[in-house]
């Protein structure tokens, strides 16, 4: 197959945008409880977007998917259950710390063990990480990785110290630091579960290009299962937090308060929002499907350039606005040693490989 590692790169950074993007539009919906428009916007997200593509772009989809086996099928869509919670966890990590600050923790962590677990899972920790020098500079990377991790924190920890109850909620309206690092933690780390599920899906993308599946499609089969993985845990725990809160009649334009709600305007943002969540493992895929050699580099490139649009969303948004400029020099800080960690792990699996 032939490849283009700078189409490649384009391919990963729109999908970072669009990942990096995809909560803003949540920010407009109005009336609605949060279990309210995450359902809403996670059905185009891990329902709609990823069939209607699928089967737009694959050759015999159900014909390929009935093909695979169903260890692969398990495999996939377990994954993509245990990415559901990292996922859940991550809407949750938005909502305390904001776009920035949130997004940087959460994705610092799944930079990080989205490189260590698979070869600890496959038991090829030592012979991979250990023994070869590739392998030193990645497991140097990833501490680098966590040096970010902990300066974007101290700058979220002064944001905090410095602001007052009103001005942390002006721009985040339910910030919390502490509950939103913890949060942020289990996120990353089960959102690593993504790439397992990618990988897993080896087998159905070999069934795509033998139907006949061009090979920058190839992976939009595999999402169909990972992200109905996805799906199932997100709608189990929205649910439960609709019958808690009584919140269904928001869907039919009824609210507590008896105000009126917009609700085109609102399946609209959700409908946009969701969208973009799927657009980051759609152009994920065929960023990957053009790497060839350097398909080492597909996780790190997609998480540097969530990183960096994320921030830049963050500072539109105003959300380090009332912060002091040493404050806002800290945080960038912590960015550009987030990406700097991402390339020295692209350097290093550049040598494993």
């Amino acid at each position: 197959m032939n490849s283009n590692p700078l189409l490649g790169v384009l391919f990963h950074w729109i999908g970072g945008l669009s990942s990096a993007s995809f909560y803003v539009p949540y920010k407009a919906v109005r009336g609605w409880s949060w279990e309210i428009f995450w359902l809403t916007g996670g059905i185009f997200s891990w329902l709609i977007g990823p069939w209607f593509f699928a089967a737009l772009q694959t050759h015999e989809l159900l014909h390929v998917l009935h093909a695979a086996p169903n260890s692969t099928l398990l495999w996939c869509y377990l994954f993509g259950a245990l990415w559901g919670f990292g996922g859940l966890t991550f809407g949750l990590t938005i909502r305390y710390l904001g776009m920035s600050l949130g997004m940087a923790v959460a994705l610092g962590f799944t930079t990080a063990f989205g490189t260590l677990v698979p070869p600890i899972f496959a038991g090829e920790f030592t012979d991979k990480l250990l023994v070869p020098f590739g392998g030193r500079i990645v497991l140097a990377g990833i501490l680098v990785t966590l040096c970010g991790i902990a300066i974007v924190a101290k700058a979220g920890r002064l944001k905090e110290a410095e602001l007052s109850p009103k001005q942390r909620t002006e721009t985040i309206r339910e910030f919390n630091f502490r509950k939103g690092i913890l949060v942020a933690t289990f996120s990353g780390v089960m959102s690593s579960c993504f790439a397992y599920g990618v990988a897993a899906g080896a087998p159905i993308r070999e069934l795509g290009i033998a139907a006949g599946t061009g090979p920058l499609w190839r992976g939009l089969p595999v999402l169909c299962v990972v992200l109905a993985g996805g799906f199932t845990t997100n709608c189990l725990w929205c649910v439960g937090l609709i019958v808690k809160n009584k919140s269904a009649p928001q869907w039919l334009g009824r609210h507590a308060q008896n105000h009126e709600l917009p609700l085109g305007r609102n399946f609209g943002l959700c409908a946009l929002g969701g969208l973009l969540w799927y657009f980051q493992f759609f152009f994920y895929t065929m960023g990957e499907s053009q790497m060839g050699r350097y398909g080492f580099s597909s996780w790190t490139l997609h998480m540097a350039s969530i990183i960096i649009f994320s921030t830049l969303w963050g500072f539109a948004l105003k959300e380090w606005a009332s912060a002091t400029r040493r404050t806002r020099s800290v945080v960038w800080a912590g960015i550009a040693t987030l990406v700097g960690a991402t390339v020295i792990i692209g350097c290093g699996n550049a040598l494993i490989q």
